[in-house]
């Protein structure tokens, strides 16, 4: 249809050229009409230009229409060339394909939004590592994880060079434990990697979750069903061997009492005697120091409440200050900003906090400079970190995997109990503890709970 149209219109215009050749070439034989003659010349010369733009008009448009899709500008229309006769189902076509490429460029950006928001909300950290090595945060979970609210790049180096290399060394379909280093603390993050292509570069995506909560949450529930039952065994057998070693206790008095002193008989009912009494005040011990510590497996319950930190920071000052001025300890408390607030139970937040200054406390003894830091601040993403802070020994490394273990110590007088009810307390409240890692420089043990 379109060729037929440009045909006919090409026979009417070529038609009416030889026309008017004609008629100049009989004017400038026959007559000397000059200004005729040159009138003639100048509607042969538009004549011809009319035909080769004629011509030359589908090349242009099909030009500017394939330029439009190499471009994706789909603001380019076709409008003008479908009023034309000639060109009008040319034009109709052509416009079909930009209304449906506009289509498509809608539909893609409105995926393009979808998808950003998805990834936006996504809680599991995604980071990418492009082909120079460089690690590219790609959503909000990954700014908020190591506290980049402002900038896509990542500098692993600044999280630990166990995590750089764990990073580095991570291939396309592998998983791996990674820590990483996070405001003095150690953070255990579960590492999976996949390959994909854009913009023509081969990149790794790397998705890192938090599962340093979740371990800490599956380990109290099994040392909570571990003390029940040992608790219960324990609880069976002593508590029938106290009666019965003061029962024993009563009859072997009743009977010394009852022989002359200073004989056999006598001598050998009081060496039975204090052995019972052994057995009775060690039975009654056994049985004081597993009702104290079943403790840890009555289910705690949290009645949270908007409370201001640094009044938290200056019941602790009230409570252990003049303690720890008598010691000699020197103790700062600070809090960024003065009005942070979060949502705890104050009771057991102060609970938790009296059990990381008294370990403090007992870590500098006789340090020369002993000093003790409370601090607090608010960490992007909406979390508060509480620090405790001290500058004794530290905790050797060997040993900061087993602090948290109920009844694990190393005080001589210790009982094992007060790490594990701080770590119950922040699982309670949806937060975490940890330590940071400064051995021989003191040890930090960080609060994290959400705001």
């Amino acid at each position: 249809m379109v060729s037929d149209r440009l045909s006919i219109g090409l026979a009417l215009r070529s038609f009416f050229l030889l026309v008017s050749l004609a008629l100049l070439a009989y004017a400038l034989v026959t007559t000397h009409w000059y200004v005729v003659e040159v009138l003639l010349l100048l509607l042969v010369m538009a004549q011809l230009t009319e035909i080769i733009h004629a011509l030359t008009r589908t090349n242009r448009e099909i030009a500017r229409f394939l330029d439009a899709i190499a471009y994706d500008d789909t603001s380019q229309s076709f409008t003008g060339l479908s009023r034309q006769a000639p060109y009008r189902d040319l034009g109709a076509a052509m416009g079909r394909v930009m209304d449906r490429l506009r289509e498509g460029r809608s539909e893609r950006e409105e995926m393009g939004r979808y998808l950003a928001a998805m990834l936006a909300h996504v809680p599991v950290a995604l980071i990418a590592r492009e082909e120079d090595g460089r690690y590219v945060l790609l959503n909000t979970a990954a700014r908020q994880m190591f506290g980049l609210p402002a900038t896509t790049k990542l500098d692993p180096d600044r999280y630990g060079i166990e995590f750089r290399t764990g990073l580095d060394q991570l291939k396309a379909g592998a998983r791996r434990l990674l820590h990483l280093e996070l405001s003095g603390s150690m953070i255990a993050v579960k590492a999976a990697a996949t390959s994909f292509w854009a913009r023509g570069e081969h990149r790794t995506l790397i998705s890192l979750q938090n599962i340093g909560d979740e371990l800490s949450a599956q380990q109290l529930d099994a040392w909570h069903s571990l003390i029940r039952t040992i608790a219960h065994e324990v609880m069976n057998s002593l508590t029938p061997i106290s009666s019965l070693s003061q029962t024993a206790r009563e009859l072997v008095a009743t009977v010394q009492a009852d022989l002359p002193e200073g004989g056999e008989p006598h001598r050998t009912l009081g060496d039975a005697l204090e052995a019972l009494d052994a057995v009775a005040r060690r039975s009654e011990g056994l049985l004081h120091f597993v009702q104290n510590h079943r403790r840890l497996t009555q289910r705690m319950t949290a009645r949270p409440e908007d409370t201001l930190l640094v009044r938290v920071f200056a019941r602790m000052e009230r409570l252990l200050g003049p303690e720890m001025a008598a010691r000699g300890i020197e103790f700062a408390r600070s809090c960024s900003p003065e009005t942070l607030k979060l949502r705890v139970d104050p009771e057991l937040l102060d609970q938790a906090l009296i059990n990381l200054l008294r370990n403090a406390m007992e870590a500098v003894a006789g340090h020369l400079e002993a000093k003790i830091q409370l601090s607090g601040e608010a960490l992007p993403g909406g979390e508060v970190a509480i620090r405790v802070s001290d500058n004794g020994p530290g905790i050797a490394a060997e040993l900061r995997e087993q602090i948290f273990i109920p009844f694990f110590t190393t005080k001589q007088q210790g009982t094992g109990v007060g790490l594990t009810l701080v770590r119950q307390i922040a699982s309670l409240h949806g937060g975490s503890v940890t330590l940071g890692e400064y051995p021989g420089r003191g040890a930090t043990f960080t609060l994290r709970l959400p705001a």
